[in-house]
């Protein structure tokens, strides 16, 4: 009869078993992932601003209120103030000044004659060459050129140009003007000014701006007009802006 094994015996014919049966794990390399390449900063061009040229082309047909009601427009637009600049010495209506006026004034201060009023920036220029430079880093600005003025050498100069009419003014006149200003820059808008009757300026104007003495005397004053008035200056504000 054959005998038992033998405790250690028969440890080892287990161990050599399972070396036989189950085959080792093999440890997986430990992969080391790639290190992400810091990408170069990419300097952004700076912002430019709009520059608008409004027009008048006859006395007292409102260009003033036009070119200062659009300033305004586009300074709530951009959340802070606008420039509107005119070859004299700009008067205010005194309703105060907004602390983005106050303070773009005194980023314009190099342009000499400058002062704050509502949303608006005042400034006086003689040469809109030199003026269009500071203002596009700076702020939206209009320019308003009195009838008589270098309206094509403005044009040339600006992103857009708005001819303001009164109603009793000539068609024919406005559409000479605008086909002059086409040859060298963008075709012109047209708006008509206390257009109470629509006339023959219907099929021609691009805005109707309504006769309001008290949107007016807000827009004078740097401030964002309301009521109709303030809905066809912001309909002017996207015709500019689009061009």
């Amino acid at each position: 009869m054959r005998g038992a094994a033998s405790p250690l015996s028969r440890t080892g014919l287990l161990c050599r078993a399972a070396d036989w049966l189950v085959e080792p794990v093999e440890e997986e390399p430990i992969l080391s992932l790639p290190t992400e390449r810091a990408q170069p900063l990419v300097a952004l061009p700076p912002r430019t601003y709009p520059l608008v040229a409004v027009v008048g082309l006859a006395r007292r047909c409102g260009a003033t209120t036009v070119a200062r009601a659009l300033g305004a427009e586009l300074a709530a637009r951009d959340g802070g103030a606008a420039v509107v600049a005119g070859p004299g010495r700009p008067a205010v209506v005194g309703l105060g000044s907004s602390a983005a006026a106050v303070r773009l004034a005194d980023c314009l201060g190099s342009l000499g004659r400058v002062r704050p009023a509502g949303n608006l920036c005042l400034a006086g220029y003689s040469d809109v060459a030199a003026l269009a430079p500071v203002t596009r880093r700076a702020a939206p600005a209009v320019v308003e050129v009195e009838p008589g003025g270098p309206a094509v050498e403005v044009a040339a100069a600006v992103d857009q140009t708005v001819l303001v009419v009164s109603p009793e003014l000539s068609p024919a006149l406005a559409a000479a003007v605008a086909e002059t200003i086409a040859a060298v820059a963008s075709p012109p808008l047209l708006a008509v000014n206390r257009a109470a009757d629509h006339g023959p300026w219907l099929m021609r104007a691009d805005v109707l701006v309504p006769d309001s003495r008290f949107g007016a005397r807000l827009a004078l004053a740097g401030r964002e007009p309301r009521g109709w008035l303030g809905r066809s200056i912001g309909q002017l504000a996207d015709l500019c802006l689009a061009c």
